[in-house]
């Protein structure tokens, strides 16, 4: 069993900035591909990115190529989001996930998930 517990939500106006991390409790932390997901209110919950075990690959939703980034620190069994030039549509709650196996944008796909992060940005 992995638990990951997520940090670093909050509220920034529309342009700043935010970082999201989540530490995973695994001592094979580096099998594990990672990923965030979000769900805004009364909306279905979408990909947002994911890295390999090895943080070699990654890949974006559209909506968040070139401004949000994700990486990873297998010493320290945490994957961070770096969430740049956001937007008010970008508000939602986020959640970290894992999944025994390669990185992927399915959600059904993803083994563990934290219990999430609220990100609201204003205009």
């Amino acid at each position: 069993q992995v638990q990951l517990v997520e940090s670093g939500g909050g509220l920034a106006q529309a342009g700043g900035s935010l970082r999201l991390s989540c530490a995973a409790s695994t001592q094979t932390f580096g099998r594990y591909a990672m990923g965030w997901f979000r769900q805004a209110p009364g909306k279905e919950r979408e990909f947002v990115a994911t890295i390999s075990g090895s943080g070699y690959y990654t890949y974006y939703a559209d909506s968040v190529k070139g401004r949000f980034t994700i990486s990873r620190d297998n010493a320290k069994n945490t994957v961070t989001l770096q969430m740049n030039s956001l937007k008010p549509v970008d508000t939602a709650v986020y959640y970290c996930v894992a999944n025994w196996g390669g990185a992927s944008i399915v959600e059904n796909d993803y083994d563990y998930w934290g219990q999430g992060t609220q990100v609201t940005v204003s205009s």
